[in-house]
């Protein structure tokens, strides 16, 4: 295995959006945050797009962070670049990584290049502004096929790299040649060294885009030049069984399916909620069967993203273009500690094992094993609350690491409420 992979394979994302992070909503909040969150067992931060928002066609009273006017300018309510870098200064103190949002595919329709480089857009045949999805009546979309406009936003790149930047997530990686990534990254990281996360498609948007003729690129070609995909693909599956489209099963065959579509070694960021996704504690109002989810993503190969408040259970959808503020005073902090919990135990399986497997044992009952040179991991997850019993292929002795006890299990299990992992000695 490459160095790259064992690097990040068992990282943990912490997804800052600063506005609504706090009432102040700036980077000072953060920063005295930042022991919390190191705790928490996050290895990279990631912070949402804090440069200046258009105004032009803008969205509710506040507007998208992705409707960008500067990409190399910070927003002045966030706080300045100073600010920003004494965030990054003592996140490498901390061991911790700092990502920023990248939004390359469009800037705001009054932007600082829209109103100096015209020609970088698509336009319409009316001379306008074009974009792809018309909803995003905020933005404008870039022309790709400009040599000049690959220039300036490669130069971008370099500016956040240069302040002390250790990873760029790209927004909609997907709708932007894969011929300009390429460059991008030979020429601001050629020895590999940055994170690089692409914010890759739901197959079902994939195929949209492609039925009208936008030559957008999937998860296995992003991987030529990208650490992480999103793991859209397996989130599709998760929306439609939470609408009651697709039984648990569906999941289960398709993170099967995902281990032979993707090389080797590459890596999903997975998540059971982010910006534009509504909260997982909307969706299981249940503590323990929550606590079955998020044990069971977590579990799963490749990076764990938590969405700012998913910690501690908030359950406000999140808004992009007003501010809802987390209420960190009233959140589940016994629900906290036990995502740290789990953190711990997922690094230390992630970076131990080396084959992972995953069955429905019973309807609603997921048996997931990872196995290592040392130790074998067994974990149990009843993540619909099921009551009886399960029968395994062995007996199993070995130490509880969510309860720090030695445990004894018959082929005969009793379901219990709690998930269950079991580190047993080779």
């Amino acid at each position: 295995m490459t160095n790259k992979f064992n690097e990040l394979k068992n990282k943990v994302i912490y997804e800052i959006f600063l506005r609504n992070y706090s009432k102040s909503g700036t980077f000072n909040e953060v920063y005295c945050d930042l022991e919390r969150i190191k705790k928490l067992g996050v290895d990279i931060i990631w912070f949402m797009p804090f440069y200046p928002i258009g105004k032009k066609n803008r969205k509710g009273n506040y507007g998208s962070p992705y409707s960008i006017s500067k990409y190399d300018e910070i927003s002045y309510e966030y706080g300045g670049i100073d600010q920003f870098k004494k965030i990054i200064k003592k996140s490498k103190e901390l061991g911790m990584q700092v990502m920023i949002d990248i939004v390359f595919n469009h800037t705001s329709n009054d932007s600082y290049i829209s109103k100096n480089h015209k020609d970088w857009f698509i336009l319409n045949d009316d001379g306008d502004f074009f974009r792809k999805e018309p909803d995003w009546f905020d933005i404008a979309d870039l022309n790709f096929k400009n040599s000049e406009l690959w220039d300036y936003l490669i130069n971008i790149l370099k500016f956040w790299k240069d302040i002390g930047v250790e990873g760029f997530r790209c927004d909609v990686a997907s709708l932007i040649p894969l011929n300009f990534w390429e460059k991008a990254r030979s020429q601001v990281d050629p020895e590999k060294k940055l994170i690089w996360l692409a914010e890759s498609m739901e197959p079902e948007y994939l195929r949209a885009l492609r039925k009208e003729g936008y030559d957008v690129v999937s998860d296995t070609e992003l991987y030529r030049v990208f650490d992480y995909t999103y793991d859209y693909d397996g989130y599709e599956k998760i929306h439609k069984y939470f609408k009651g489209e697709i039984e648990l099963s569906g999941i289960v065959e398709y993170i099967k399916t995902q281990q032979t579509i993707y090389p080797r070694e590459s890596l999903k960021m997975r998540f059971l909620e982010n910006h534009d996704k509504p909260r997982i504690a909307s969706l299981i109002s249940s503590k323990q069967r929550l606590k079955n989810w998020t044990t069971f993503y977590m579990t799963l190969p490749g990076s764990s993203l938590i969405y700012a408040g998913q910690e501690i259970k908030d359950d406000k959808y999140p808004d992009l273009f007003e501010k809802t503020s987390i209420n960190w005073d009233d959140g589940d902090y016994e629900f906290l500690n036990f995502i740290k919990k789990i953190i711990v135990i997922s690094k230390e399986i992630k970076a131990e094992s080396k084959y992972f497997e995953i069955n429905e044992v019973k309807k609603g009952v997921v048996e997931v094993k990872w196995t290592g040179e040392k130790y074998d991991y067994l974990i149990i997850l009843n993540l619909e609350e099921k009551y009886g019993n399960i029968f395994l292929n062995n007996f199993y002795e070995g130490y509880d690491m969510i309860n720090k006890e030695k445990i004894k299990l018959n082929k005969k299990y009793k379901l219990q409420k709690e998930p269950l992992i079991i580190k047993s000695i080779k």
